[in-house]
């Protein structure tokens, strides 16, 4: 047989194309060339290999067609990345799934199908035929597993046997047309019986063949497993009348406007309900089809689908039937080992389904009545991904992943990890909508997979916020499904600790406020008496920073710490504990709203604070001694680069709290969490406070969805010196404003400057003091215009340079001053020099920023100078806190109402009450 002719020169120019490994038949010698095979190849290898070539000549014609159609080849031009693993173990933790190279990706059957239950769900599927073609030009090895092919068969059954009906309605009109379609088997309608019952006969369908318009005709109904037929009589029921149906039992029909029926039968539960057409010819219901002829009609149609969208990316798709004869026969294993090899290594995606056309069909049960399902989808995943020897399984269902209860439970948690051995603690809900095995049989198929070394992911394929990204993210390490490990990590899972913090923290504010103070200053005293072990690690953090070479200096000072550091936190821990003494529980109105009616509004701690920051380990014993002073629970999450410091910071911290039984209420995450997998805690956390980089706080902005963050982004400070200023002031606030500490938030960025001041002494001395201080300088678009020479042209006035560099632009006035703020800066701090006060005030009160000083460094900005003790931040948002945030800052209100049997309807126009509304003077700070 000849499978392919294709002389030498042709076998040349498809070279060309970046073809390898053509396929050559002569026509007279039946010679195959390119196979090392002296014995010649298989005829299932000639067939592939045929199928590859034809398929490198698509993907070729396919990335000529991407030159002028740019959208076709997004995935094509991801980067390919050299991917080696020894397979053997399954990955650990999910940060290491970017190294799976193969990767199989089960769609269950509500992934790939509609709600309705009839055809596919194309937007869903394309997204996920882009991200496997995304993984698959990255030099991984994809294979899916699918169903579909029911669903598919069943919307072009469904389509043909309507458009048969119509024509016959066209054809034959009154009693004809009637008569007619009592012949017609297709035009049973179901009727479902579901009963809220654990009896394994709860579910029954009855088809009823409508034989009349008259809606008191008797109607047959047959049962299936009985030959016998039933009848039904029905009566219509008067407008209005309630129904007395069981709310156990439930019937539908058809989704057109209906007439609702009353059934009399004996035979079936007195007071049924049914949802019937209005006119015969209006019926819209659907014919009972059956299964197995759905796949046989489907399967061609779900390959060509398949096959269209993956050429879109310039890759080809080979589809392989099974059944469960295929996996109890070794040679039919064998082969199919092979094939699945050969296409792999031919760089084809194997798309596998069950051969739902000749398999027998599943049980009936109320879970796949209408439904669509492939049986043991899950276990044929997984026991192709382990004789595949994957590194990856994907398991896509409709649920987010493994719930500790069912998921409509209102306890229920989602699992991010799952371990064998944890079935125990799992109790498994219904199965869903459609397919058969359910989440016990996912978590079964998982583990199985997991024993032979493929590490296992379940997560929702059908939720449209994440459908588009969710394989790309799983394979990234993001947090997203449950993962099933064989390693149990040493301590909690951050989720734990944050739920063992926040029942920490509720302690941690039922404590007196001398307790809380007293606390605090003993985590002051343990930074001066512990400071020799405390300097010892941070020596460790700097010598492997510094070896690394991966901090700037910047950062390497702050990572530093010092004896000096050491004794003014501790200073600053004790101004906290002071302020503690009135912060939780105090009293800020009271209001009489009638005798006997009191309402007081106090402070209450916020909760479960997250704070995550970088390259400066000092940050935790100031925030850890706010979160104290405020009563809030604490989970941190530190930089790597500080985490010899940061784990000794923690366990004095930990040991503070010993002394008063609340040693869980600050918690350091030390687990491999990345920072947006935390930001996703939003029912565990209930606020974030970055403290780092202006590109740390951003990222947090982004993935803080529906979580408040307390923070700034950008410190672009500014400093305006004024036509009326000081000589040596603007020298001394320039030097200290930009010089003291460059990479602070607090520096200057921005140096304004009155345009009467250009080539004026005072403008040569700044400049000359700025040289001395080797501060690079650039030009704003209005500054480089009075220059002949001019310094490089700032590419942003909206820069945050953190280092000795600065920009220096010309204003024409205070106004124009403001103007230029209010549209480059970032509402941090912003300052004037100026010896003019009404200039000054106008400047202070028209300028809408955290933070403005008139004759003062920018860097007076923080929470410590401020006399709060210390700061968990500086905010520039408008609700809440603004400025530095110090323990006010962490304080929220709820409002206490005291009354004595009062009601609403006491203050109505009967009533016999009134309002007073009398405001109460604050004598007690705090509640009583």
């Amino acid at each position: 047989m000849l499978f392919l002719s294709m002389p030498k020169a042709r076998r040349m120019q498809t070279d060309q194309f970046g073809i390898s490994g053509g396929l050559i038949v002569s026509q007279q010698h039946q010679q195959v060339e390119g196979f090392p095979d002296s014995q010649g190849p298989s005829f299932s290898k000639i067939m592939l290999y045929s199928f590859a070539l034809s398929c490198k000549l698509k993907a070729a014609a396919g990335s000529l067609q991407s030159r002028f159609c740019p959208r076709f080849s997004r995935a094509a031009s991801q980067t390919k990345f050299p991917l080696s693993r020894t397979h053997g173990k399954s990955f650990v933790h999910r940060s290491e799934l970017k190294h799976a190279k193969r990767i199989v990706v089960k769609l269950g059957s509500a992934v790939v199908t509609r709600g309705d239950e009839c055809g596919l769900a194309l937007g869903r599927l394309a997204s996920i035929v882009e991200q496997v073609s995304v993984l698959q030009n990255q030099g991984r090895e994809m294979m899916i597993v699918t169903s579909g092919a029911v669903a598919f068969g069943k919307q072009r059954l469904r389509h043909e046997i309507l458009l048969s009906q119509s024509v016959r309605q066209a054809l034959h009109s009154g009693q004809n047309q009637l008569k007619e379609m009592d012949f017609l088997p297709s035009l049973e309608w179901p009727i479902m019986f579901s009963h809220r019952s654990n009896s394994p006969h709860s579910s029954r369908e009855l088809k009823v063949q409508w034989a009349s318009s008259d809606p008191t005709t008797k109607l047959p109904l047959f049962h299936p497993g009985k030959q016998e037929q039933m009848s039904v009589s029905y009566r219509p029921l008067e407008k209005g009348q309630p129904c007395r149906c069981p709310p156990e039992l439930t019937r539908c029909l058809a989704e057109s406007p209906a007439k609702t029926l009353h059934s009399q039968d004996a035979n079936l539960c007195s007071s049924d309900c049914v949802t019937r057409p209005a006119h015969h010819a209006a019926v819209q219901s659907v014919p009972v089809l059956e299964a197995r002829a759905c796949a046989a009609a489907g399967q061609s149609g779900l390959m060509a689908l398949y096959e269209a969208m993956f050429t879109q990316y310039t890759i080809c798709a080979a589809q392989i039937l099974v059944t469960n004869l295929d996996f109890h026969d070794d040679q039919k294993r064998r082969n199919l080992n092979s094939t699945l090899h050969e296409l792999l290594r031919m760089n084809i995606v194997p798309i596998i389904n069950t051969n739902d056309a000749v398999v027998p069909p599943p049980e009936p049960n109320s879970d796949l009545q209408g439904g669509i399902s492939i049986k043991d989808n899950d276990s044929l995943a997984a026991r192709l991904a382990v004789e595949m020897k994957a590194d990856l399984l994907i398991a896509l269902s409709d649920v987010e992943g493994l719930y500790d209860l069912p998921p409509e439970s209102d306890d229920a948690k989602l699992i991010d990890i799952f371990y064998p051995g944890d079935q125990q603690s799992i109790t498994f809900g219904t199965k869903s909508r459609v397919g058969i095995g359910g989440m016990e049989a996912k978590v079964k198929s998982a583990l199985w997979a997991l024993q032979g070394g493929t590490s296992v992911v379940i997560a929702n394929g059908t939720d449209p916020k994440v459908t588009g990204h969710v394989i790309t993210d799983i394979v990234e390490g993001k947090k997203v499904g449950t993962f099933f490990s064989e390693v149990k990590p040493a301590g909690p899972t951050v989720e734990q600790q944050a739920e063992m913090a926040r029942s920490g923290g509720r302690t941690l504010s039922s404590l007196l406020p001398q307790q809380r103070a007293e606390i605090i200053c003993h985590l002051a005293d343990l930074l001066t008496d512990q400071r020799e072990d405390i300097l010892a690690a941070n020596k460790k953090d700097l010598e492997v920073a510094v070896s690394g070479g991966r901090l700037s200096q910047p950062l390497l000072k702050r990572l530093s710490l010092s004896p000096s550091k050491l004794n003014s936190l501790s200073i600053g821990l004790r101004q906290i504990a002071v302020s503690s003494r009135d912060s939780v529980g105090r009293v800020i109105r009271r209001t009489r709203i009638a005798n006997n009616l009191e309402l007081e509004q106090i402070t209450v701690p916020i909760g479960v604070l997250l704070v995550i920051f970088e390259s400066r380990p000092d940050c935790l014993p100031q925030v850890s001694a706010l979160a104290i002073a405020s009563g809030n629970a604490l989970l941190l999450k530190g930089g790597k680069e500080a985490s010899n410091t940061n784990q000794i910071l923690h366990r004095l911290t930990q040991e503070a709290l010993s002394v008063h039984g609340v040693k869980d209420a600050v918690q350091l995450v030390s687990t491999r969490e990345e920072v947006e997998d935390l930001c996703r805690l939003n029912q565990l956390i209930d606020l974030i406070i970055p403290r780092g980089s202006s590109h740390l706080v951003r990222d947090i902005q982004r993935a803080a969805k529906g979580m408040p963050v307390l923070g700034h982004s950008e410190g672009v400070c500014h400093v305006y010196i004024d036509q009326e200023a000081s000589i040596e002031k603007v020298i001394n606030i320039i030097r200290d404003s930009k010089c003291d500490y460059p990479a602070a938030c607090n520096a200057m960025e921005t140096l304004l400057v009155h345009r009467d001041l250009m080539r004026s002494p005072l403008f040569d001395q700044i400049i000359d003091m700025l040289r001395v201080e080797q501060v690079k300088i650039h030009a704003g678009p209005k500054f480089a215009s009075y220059l002949t020479f001019s310094p490089s042209e700032v590419k942003s006035l909206r820069t945050e340079y953190g280092d000795l560099e600065c920009c220096i632009e010309v204003v024409d006035s205070v106004q124009d001053a403001i103007d230029h703020i209010h549209k480059y800066g970032s509402s941090h701090t912003d300052v004037i020099v100026t010896e003019n006060e009404e200039t000054a005030e106008y400047f202070l009160q028209h300028l809408d920023s955290a933070c403005v000083f008139w004759n003062s460094s920018s860097r007076f900005s923080d929470g410590y100078r401020f006399g709060l003790g210390a700061e968990v931040g500086i905010s520039t948002a408008r609700i809440h806190a603004r400025g530095p945030v110090g323990l006010e800052g962490l304080l929220t209100t709820k409002w206490v109402l005291r009354g004595d049997g009062h009601t609403v309807a006491d203050f109505s126009e009967q009533g016999s009450m009134k309002y007073l509304h009398e405001n109460i003077a604050v004598t007690h700070r705090t509640s009583s």
